[in-house]
């Protein structure tokens, strides 16, 4: 265990809350999942509950051991909902299933823009719309969890001074998945990220809710 890690509490012991289960029937769904992963996977720290929420996420206990914590990923991602910081994504996927309640940050998407470089420069759109959200990135949460190329386009541009508070980097797949999470975990930066071709949006976006989880229970303030 980190010592970051212990400095949020004692997780979600013998509570449970989720701000996404809106019926009965739905919380005690959620409550069995999380109380089924915590006697798999633990509960000692904040990190435990990310890698819980992931397993739920894609039904795997294994995907517990395929995630990876760089700086202090947790304490960055509150800090920077604190703040209200954008949080940034690559698809509509990633950006639809980000919990709205608890917090007061936009959920932003980058289809929304660049979509005339994408064509210019013939790159993907989500890459163009990183690109054209330059001066929007530092002190954002970016969410990337289908496109290695945004993820490799980011990169990229930290190492011209562009600075997230918090990059969640899980895209999935065989094409340049793998490298782009390689070479985010090497930078100076908070991240969470998947090691290999595994991850995808289910990954990036319970990773981040389960951020919003513990700013909520940190501040009483949905």
């Amino acid at each position: 265990m980190s010592e970051e890690s212990s400095r949020h509490g004692d997780t979600t012991g013998n509570t449970h809350t989720d701000l996404g289960a809106e019926t009965r029937e739905a919380y005690k769904i959620s409550r069995c999942s999380r109380m089924l992963a915590r006697q798999e996977i633990g509960n000692a720290t904040a990190e435990d509950r990310i890698r819980q929420r992931c397993s739920v996420a894609v039904g795997d206990f294994s995907m517990a051991d395929l995630l990876r914590f760089s700086h202090d990923p947790i304490t960055a991602g509150i800090r920077a909902l604190e703040a209200g910081a954008p949080i940034l994504t690559d698809i509509r996927m990633v950006q639809v299933g980000i919990q709205k309640k608890g917090h007061h940050s936009p959920v932003l998407c980058a289809l929304d823009f660049g979509s005339d470089q994408a064509f210019s420069q013939g790159i993907t759109r989500t890459s163009a719309g990183f690109l054209s959200l330059r001066e929007r990135l530092s002190g954002a949460i970016v969410v990337i969890g289908n496109a290695p190329s945004a993820l490799l386009s980011l990169c990229g541009m930290t190492k011209e001074g562009v600075a997230p508070a918090l990059i969640i980097g899980t895209p999935v797949g065989f094409v340049n998945a793998a490298e782009s999470k390689e070479l985010l975990r090497t930078l100076p930066l908070p991240s969470i990220s998947t090691q290999g071709t595994r991850g995808g949006t289910p990954v990036a976006v319970a990773a981040m809710n389960e951020i919003i989880e513990i700013f909520c229970g940190e501040h009483h303030d949905p």
